[in-house]
């Protein structure tokens, strides 16, 4: 066959088939690897030869099946077919498998557009000599090849449309830092360089996919998170949705509050005109979301907010169900409905929830978020007004539907205003917090643009990144990984573009970060505790109040570099007050550790100096970065010991962290009995997390009488949350009797890819009335 059959190389030459060279590859790639073979893959292979096929479609095929071959049985495959994939990339992206000169690689990506030229303009070609010096492109072998599919389909930087790669791994990791420090001092800059990229492509800190894409390139929009307002005029909600297209074309996912805009039939020009409502409004947002892909990296998605007690709820609740007409259903958004304490005691009380269109109550909307007393005692002021315009429906009812809504789409979310409002960094009564976004983790002030180019209104953006907690042996390495994460965060503000003034403003004052986690089912499975149990409260305690502490002294440190943001006076810990100080105290029943950091002198030190940023933390789903760093995503547990994972690129497989030694350590999602034990470890972590947290209720029919979900139960969760100072909540997953392991069909897995979304309607309405839900 050698003899007689040729092969088509990448450059179009034509050599013979050697086969042998195949096994050489295949073997290269096995090599160190438990339980994998290479004839294995040789014989799983079937590659149907043929005179002049392509290397190029050998190769894909020999990484297909290793990656098919990846099972609990055998999840050293993961790196077998990573190994076969880099080799394939590198092919592609330099014609070898050896990278070029790096000085060499950015002279030719700048020349071609692909790369900011500010790259050559702030270093010389010794300075990229001596990054190529600590680079190591043989941490691209400590890739999954589910990260490997994820770099190749978002973050390396290619040609879209023709599918050209032009670079591998290394080169982003150490061309981010390079970005980031660049505006450091020369004498110092290298060896921040030399850390931070230690720290990534260790995967010790994960980068989200606006920083991992777009970092090092002509694109200068790395912000993962931006929070906008609109106010009740034509005028504001164009200017949102104006701002809306800028920001979701650069990848951003988008929040938008527009729980101002008042109730349809409110009169318009002193009655002069008919008011059409929420949901026109809402259709708008919708069409400006969907405008654009984001670059083919991610398709361009928003949450919309908006007040329990608006008198359009009824009709807003049952936007993304599938029953009605596109008439009265906006369902390309994800909702987040937001509650307070006044909310909950309706319900406790099974008394009555009276609806109003915020245009007709003055002062209420504020009061909502800025001060619940306010609130209360106008809300009932209003309910007692016979000229308002309002309706009254029973609180179950009310919480009936939501919660109905949110099992059945799993997409609307929730947020505590209240919380969110009184255990924050911010100072309510001057900068309150009237909004989350996309993922229900961030937590920053708005205000309603009036116009485009409006500078006095605000458009909050967070910038993110995580901790990998797989990787920390102790506390103290949040320390040094906290120093980094946060310089190079706050460097990224200023390096960035801000295609709208209110969002430059909002962020040169506030300088917001959100840094979380990533791996923590694996932290506690390597320390040997659960989700359910109470075992892992004192380890979850300790943790997160460590990652706080070295968060926020890293900002000081920052601060007395740089000088703290210029809204520093409009935060709490301005004030002296810190997250140990506000947090709902309801939770020391479930967690009495002691605390064990030197809080005093971090508030001394903040007293002094300030603080560089206003937030710190934020846990977000990490639902991709995570599959770089090979990580079980965000907080969550995972479903299977093999996670199938679909996207427009396919579908891969991902074995959990060293599942071999621990997989008994492991809890899985549907293993866990309840949310009881999982809510409470949320609790926890939010005591010290400055924002929010992503964070899902989940719930399997099967344990439950006649194979549906009691209503009872879905509201008592939603109580025993606010007990415990939970600011939001994000997915509500419903099993849907699927395996969830690696036996899942690929095809299950493309058609179910997005589980929550297609979560089934296992609830039953269950009388909750009479304080039946009462904690």
């Amino acid at each position: 066959m050698n003899q007689q059959l040729s092969v088509t190389k990448r450059d179009g030459q034509r050599e013979p088939l050697n086969l042998d060279k195949i096994h050489r590859v295949i073997t290269w790639a096995a090599e160190g690897l438990h339980n994998v073979s290479a004839s294995q893959v040789e014989i799983k292979s079937h590659i149907q030869f043929y005179d002049g096929i392509k290397t190029e479609d050998i190769h894909e095929t020999i990484i297909k099946a290793a990656a098919d071959l990846i099972s609990e049985e055998a999840p050293d495959y993961q790196y077998m077919a990573a190994r076969l994939a880099i080799f394939h990339l590198r092919k592609k992206a330099y014609g070898q498998f050896e990278p070029p000169r790096l000085a060499d690689h950015v002279k030719r990506m700048v020349e071609n557009g692909r790369y900011d030229r500010h790259l050559l303009d702030d270093y010389s070609s010794d300075e990229f000599d001596q990054m190529d010096e600590f680079i190591d492109h043989w941490r691209d072998m400590n890739f999954s090849y589910a990260a490997v599919k994820q770099l190749e389909g978002k973050y390396l930087v290619q040609n879209r449309v023709s599918g050209e790669i032009y670079e591998s791994a290394q080169f982003l990791y150490v061309l981010v830092a390079a970005c980031l420090f660049a505006n450091y001092p020369r004498d110092t800059r290298m060896a921040y360089i030399k850390r931070f990229y230690d720290a990534t492509s260790e995967f010790k800190i994960s980068l989200p996919t606006p920083i991992m894409s777009g970092v090092r390139t002509p694109t200068r929009q790395f912000s993962s998170c931006v929070l906008i307002e609109t106010g009740d005029s034509l005028d504001s909600i164009n200017a949102t949705a104006s701002a809306i297209v800028k920001y979701v074309s650069q990848r951003a996912g988008i929040g938008i509050n527009a729980g101002r805009i008042r109730a349809l039939g409110s009169p318009i020009r002193n009655g002069e005109a008919f008011h059409t409502g929420c949901i026109p409004f809402y259709k708008y947002f919708q069409t400006a979301v969907k405008s654009c892909s984001q670059g083919g990296v991610r398709g361009g998605a928003a949450t919309l907010f908006y007040p329990l007690w608006h008198l359009e709820v009824e009709s807003l609740l049952v936007l993304k169900n599938n029953r009605g007409v596109e008439e009265n259903r906006v369902r390309h958004l994800d909702y987040g409905v937001q509650f307070n304490r006044l909310m909950y005691q309706r319900l406790v009380k099974d008394d009555f929830i009276t609806l109003f269109s915020p245009s007709d109550v003055p002062g209420l909307y504020d009061a909502f978020f800025a001060d619940q007393n306010e609130f209360e005692r106008l809300y009932v002021q209003y309910e007692q007004d016979e000229s308002i315009r309002k309706k009254r429906i029973k609180a179950i009812e009310l919480f009936s539907l939501f919660m109905q809504e949110r099992a059945s789409t799993g997409r609307i979310y929730l947020q505590n205003v209240d919380h969110t409002n009184n255990h924050s960094p911010f100072d309510a009564s001057v900068a309150p917090i009237r909004q989350s976004n996309l993922c229900l983790e961030i937590a920053l002030p708005t205000k309603p643009l009036q116009h485009v180019n409006d500078e006095n209104g605000e458009i909050a953006l967070c910038t993110l990144s995580a901790f990998n907690l797989g990787k920390i042996e102790s506390l103290e390495d949040f320390d040094e990984l906290a120093d980094l994460a946060v310089r190079a965060l706050d460097s990224l503000l200023d390096y960035q573009e801000y295609p709208v003034p209110a969002a430059y403003n909002a962020t040169m004052n506030r300088r917001t970060l959100g840094i979380g986690v990533i791996n923590f089912a694996y932290y506690l499975a390597k320390h040997g505790v659960k989700y359910s149990d109470g075992s892992a409260n004192g380890l979850v305690h300790r943790t997160f109040e460590a990652m706080q502490y070295y968060l926020m002294k890293a900002s000081v440190n920052l601060a007395k570099e740089k000088g703290a943001c210029p809204k520093f006076n409009e935060t709490t810990y301005s004030q002296g007050i810190m997250p140990i100080d506000t947090y709902k105290k309801d939770l020391d029943g479930v967690c009495g550790e002691p605390l064990q950091q030197d809080w005093d002198a971090l508030r001394a030190a903040i007293k002094q100096y300030g603080m560089r940023n206003s937030t710190l933390s934020a846990l977000m789903p990490s639902e991709t970065s995570s599959q770089i760093s090979n990580a079980t995503n965000g907080i969550e547990p995972p479903r299977g010991f093999v996670s199938i994972k679909a996207s427009k690129d396919g579908v891969t497989k991902q074995v959990v962290p060293d599942y071999e030694n621990l997989k008994d350590n492991y809890e899985l999602l549907w293993n866990i009995p309840s949310n009881k034990g999982y809510l409470e470890l949320v609790g926890i972590m939010q005591k010290f997390v400055d924002q929010t947290i992503s964070a899902n209720t989940n719930y399997d029919p099967g344990k439950f009488d006649a194979g549906k979900v009691p209503m009872k139960q879905l509201l008592q969760d939603l109580l025993y949350a606010y007990k415990l100072g939970v600011k939001t909540l994000y997915y509500h997953n419903t099993r849907d009797g699927a395996s969830d392991n690696q036996s899942d069909l690929a095809a299950k897995a493309l058609k179910n890819r997005d589980q929550a979304q297609a979560a089934e309607v296992m609830v039953e309405d269950d009388d909750c009335a009479g304080g039946a839900c009462k904690i």
